[in-house]
């Protein structure tokens, strides 16, 4: 009886409806990576990282009314826009989500996402935490990666090292760091951006991205329009 279930065990496997040349070759779906985490966690810099390790993805730009800072690319960093644009934008319907974050407007432009799944690429969007919310209910199917830094020690020197911030700034942004950790376990991954080692938290990121495409129930990027978001928050 024990080879005739093993039999039947192989017969399974190994069925006319599955191969392994076609298991082994079988496509894969782009996918809708969203990036995010609190102030001062290094998003922006494991973005840029990722664009210099030219990874194939496609990369959105996020949409801000905050200032450029330095060394910062119109367009490659962020879309600047003045206050009185991002609000026109907001009455015209132009952006998937968007939040007031620290007094400045973030969020994603329309045109981006439809540009991102239309090139077949990987799609990497870069987001705060009320936007990852927000977009947690628009692509549910996406991969929700929350990035910290290791300690709040290397967060305030983060941020004082921006060279932007005064400490009435620095103590706001700390202060909504500690309602934004309450928001990790809403996410599938945390990944650590240790001070001296951003080529390992990309690294991370990338290998999250590597194992989610060899699921065996893989998750698909959305390919028809997204319902608008709802009102501001």
């Amino acid at each position: 009886m024990s080879k005739r279930k093993g039999a039947e065990t192989m017969e399974t496997v190994f069925s006319p409806a599955v191969t392994l040349e076609g298991l082994a070759q079988r496509p894969t779906q782009p996918l809708v990576v969203v990036i995010s985490g609190p102030s001062g966690a290094g998003k922006d810099s494991l973005i840029r990282r990722m664009k210099e390790l030219q990874v194939p993805f496609h990369f959105v730009v996020t949409a801000t009314s905050r200032p450029p800072r330095p060394g910062e690319v119109d367009g490659v960093d962020y879309h600047f826009l003045s206050r009185e644009r991002f609000e026109a934008g907001i009455r015209a319907g132009e952006f998937l989500e968007y939040a007031v974050v620290y007094g400045d407007y973030k969020g994603i432009p329309r045109w981006e996402i439809e540009n991102a799944l239309a090139s077949g690429k990987d799609v990497i969007l870069r987001v705060d935490v009320q936007g990852a919310a927000t977009l947690r209910r628009l692509i549910p199917e996406a991969v929700f990666i929350f990035v910290i830094p290791s300690s709040r020690e290397e967060l305030i020197e983060r941020l004082r090292a921006r060279g932007t911030e005064s400490p009435e700034s620095i103590a706001r942004r700390l202060q909504a760091v500690e309602e934004e950790l309450k928001h990790w376990a809403e996410f599938d991954y945390v990944v650590v951006n240790r001070n001296q080692h951003l080529d390992e938290a990309v690294a991370d990121i990338l290998a999250i991205i590597r194992a989610e495409h060899r699921r065996a129930h893989p998750r698909a990027a959305r390919r028809e329009p997204m319902s608008p978001p709802p009102s501001s928050r």
